[in-house]
């Protein structure tokens, strides 16, 4: 199994720390940036291949990649997505398809969690070849990426078009993959961006689930995390991040 980390969005509402930087490089802790927690937090549950998607100011990443295998033990392995200024992140995810079909640990280059949400997924029993960490305990607004369950407890719908008073929990960023749900989800994941290049990788599970696949989710628990999407987020992970 692979680590895995989607790292190509622009972050344009971080400016001007993301006029050069990708989202995944904004320091949260001193020095230490999202990427670097992402990468500390793979190797800590043993996951040292890891996968990087890149797409924006990508160079950025190429530059530190020896430093960054240095520091964490790991080895990186870079996937270009050529399309990532103009394109959602449907699109990113199944530029790595090739890299999943050997399972991955898949984590957002913009989420800052502590290493707890990993081993919750790589802990959790064996229910679906997909798992997603959900924060089941967070009150909800209008921006998070919210989910519903089923009567067996897998997932319904993930949207951030949702009402947050029908919503189970918040999808974190964090998804185990196995490596038998890699064809299906390569698929349903082409077929999403195709249908439109705007859409989530998060609409891909969507569209499993439609066709009839299961999907479970896994409670994380309290835990301090943060989605860094602008200026209060980032200042919240430079509260938490220093606490991991």
């Amino acid at each position: 199994m692979l680590g895995m980390v989607l790292a190509a969005g622009a972050g344009r509402r971080l400016r001007p720390y993301t006029d050069t930087l990708p989202k995944a490089l904004v320091p949260v802790d001193g020095e230490t940036t999202i990427l670097d927690i992402a990468l500390r937090n793979l190797a800590a549950v043993d996951l040292r291949e890891v996968v990087v998607i890149v797409g924006y100011a990508a160079r950025a990443v190429h530059d530190r990649r020896a430093e960054l295998e240095r520091r964490h033990g790991v080895k990186l392995t870079l996937v270009h997505n050529d399309k990532a200024e103009e394109w959602n992140n449907a699109y990113s995810l199944w530029c790595a398809r090739d890299h999943f079909a050997s399972g991955a640990l898949l984590v957002n280059g913009d989420t800052v969690h502590p290493v707890s949400v990993e081993r919750t997924l790589l802990d959790a029993p064996v229910t679906s070849d997909i798992l997603l960490a959900v924060d089941d305990v967070k009150t909800l607004a209008d921006e998070e990426m919210k989910v519903t369950l089923d009567e067996a407890g897998h997932l319904r719908r993930i949207t951030k078009l949702m009402d947050p008073s029908e919503a189970y929990g918040e999808y974190i960023g964090a998804t185990l993959i196995r490596p038998g749900a890699a064809e299906r989800l390569a698929d349903a994941l082409k077929a999403t961006f195709e249908r439109d290049p705007q859409l989530y990788y998060e609409d891909g599970y969507g569209e499993m689930v439609s066709r009839g696949e299961q999907i479970a989710v896994a409670p994380i628990g309290k835990v301090d995390w943060v989605e860094v999407d602008n200026h209060d987020d980032l200042a919240k992970a430079r509260e938490i991040a220093c606490t991991y």
